[in-house]
């Protein structure tokens, strides 16, 4: 019951984290948003060609306006010495990357799947698709978050070079958009393709806390 009482006191100090920086997150949004636009008035008025690359365009920027959020998943509570307060406090480095990827997605990946239909409009996708939006994103997301989790725990080591993390994620991501764009427009192996989807976020959480766990014990360590 106690370490229950932890887990929720973690979890409710992210909630005041993020609402002290929701202007980062609003920034991320409006990101989203006026890349569609810049997308939109670049390609044209034909409502044909938009809807027929607009899940690929969602996608793309998704993927863009999640990395922005990355420099922060680690970062401010390394340098402010929270990250050892946590794991003196009885979590373990794997188990706080764990909290900390479910974190980013409640607070940050969350915000921009409400923001789906507005951008569904916009790029002219069908309602009948976005069921299948919301699915694809829903798993893809956890999954960039996992992904940003190690990434970020990396760049604790990496100093120098914060956009080596986002160019991991990135990297990563490329079977995310080939499975998520498949199962919005392949409706007819919309089953088989979630398997996949969710297979590799099995298999990338179950990565997640030994990679992140490993860097972040390696960056305390060497602090």
């Amino acid at each position: 019951m106690k370490f229950l009482t932890k887990i929720t006191f973690f979890f409710y100090r992210e909630y005041k984290l993020n609402l002290s920086g929701v202007q980062d997150i609003l920034t991320n949004i409006i990101f989203f948003f006026v890349s569609i636009f810049i997308f939109i008035f670049s390609i044209g008025p034909d409502k044909e060609t938009i809807s027929l690359i607009g899940i690929g365009i969602l996608w793309t920027l998704l993927l863009l306006s999640s990395t922005l959020s990355l420099r922060k998943f680690y970062q401010d509570d390394f340098e402010n010495g929270n990250l050892l307060i946590i794991h003196l406090n009885g979590f373990s480095y794997g188990f706080i990357a764990i909290l900390k990827t479910l974190s980013h997605f409640i607070f940050v990946q969350i915000p921009f799947l409400l923001s789906i239909p507005i951008a569904c409009i916009l790029l002219n996708i069908s309602n009948e698709k976005l069921i299948y939006v919301f699915t694809s994103f829903t798993i893809g997301s956890l999954i960039l978050s996992c992904l940003g989790s190690i990434s970020s725990s990396m760049n604790l080591m990496n100093q120098r070079n914060y956009l080596l993390g986002s160019v991991i994620v990135m990297i990563f991501s490329v079977p995310i958009i080939i499975f998520s764009v498949g199962i919005i427009n392949l409706e007819e192996n919309f089953y088989s393709l979630t398997n996949i989807l969710f297979g590799i976020l099995l298999i990338v959480f179950a990565i997640n806390p030994w990679a992140s766990g490993l860097c972040l014990k390696l960056s305390l360590e060497n602090n």
